[in-house]
């Protein structure tokens, strides 16, 4: 099993290859491979971002239930 990288590595991780590509470091047999290295960080970034988004909304959800819950308990 993979082990799950974080974000802020994935991040690090791709602009690692990004710099790599533009000052030309990468030897052309291995273009191929860090472009598709690139993408899957990317689907990674992207799946995360999502995700906290997700979380963060039911998160507020809560809160709002909450008050409004503690409202109706004042009134």
């Amino acid at each position: 099993m993979k082990k799950e990288i974080k974000y802020s590595e994935a991040i690090k991780e791709l602009n690692q290859i990004l710099e790599d590509l533009e000052t030309e470091r990468i030897d052309v047999d291995e273009v191929s491979l860090k472009v598709k290295r690139a993408i899957e960080l990317i689907k990674l970034c992207r799946d995360k971002i999502k995700k906290t988004e997700w979380e963060v909304k039911n998160v507020i959800k809560e809160f709002e239930k909450e008050i409004d819950h503690q409202e109706e308990e004042e009134a």
